[in-house]
């Protein structure tokens, strides 16, 4: 089983992807986020840094995913059609050019025929306070005094990312919305687990 966890900032993905990873006793590919040395200049100066920033997610997550390519059972905590909902976003708030959004699909739509899909998009929602609580509560420097971008972002999000499925037609079935709670309380982590399972089982045991 190839799951692909979606969601926006402070959604909880690298978290529950390990926590899910470590359950199903299966690799963890994970977005090396915090060691990206484009998301500090991003966060000081969009305009400048976006159309740098986004490419190298791309080309950082594309690897991992390259490299994993070939697992049959995983967990990724970002994909790439993640990443396509932030160069959106961008576009929408106008802080990226139609010139450096074109550029951007372009270099996405080369990297994503060239890997295989997941199994499972699972999409993670929670409400707008909750994501503030959990990006307040991880406190990365970075990410402070960015509430208007935040809340441009949460506004946002998932209506951006429902595009971007219907625009490289993922199938519905292909994608499960999962509202969370508490992923550290252990009957909220096994419904969690039912709920994909249930999904999974449903596309996969014909």
């Amino acid at each position: 089983m190839r799951i692909g966890i979606i969601g926006p900032i402070g959604s909880g993905k690298s978290t529950l992807s390990k926590l899910l990873a470590e359950h199903y006793e299966v690799p963890m590919v994970a977005e090396p986020v915090e060691k990206n040395e484009f998301l500090p200049l991003f966060y000081e100066d969009k305009k400048t840094f976006a159309l740098l920033s986004q490419n190298a997610f791309y080309s950082s997550l594309f690897l991992l995913m390259w490299n994993s390519r070939t697992y049959k059972s995983c967990v990724f905590d970002s994909t790439l059609f993640s990443n396509l909902v932030f160069t959106e976003l961008l576009r929408l708030d106008g802080t990226m050019s139609a010139y450096e959004v074109a550029l951007t699909y372009a270099i996405a739509d080369e990297h994503l025929k060239r890997l295989p899909d997941v199994d499972i998009h699972v999409v993670l929602r929670q409400s707008e306070d909750q994501l503030f609580k959990n990006v307040k509560k991880r406190g990365r420097d970075m990410e402070k005094d960015q509430y208007d971008y935040l809340k441009f972002h949460y506004k946002n999000y998932y209506e951006v990312l429902d595009r971007i499925f219907k625009n490289y037609q993922v199938p519905e079935e292909k994608i499960l919305y999962l509202d969370l709670g508490d992923i550290f309380d252990k009957k909220e982590f096994t419904r969690i687990c039912g709920v994909i399972e249930n999904h999974y089982d449903k596309l996969y045991s014909k």
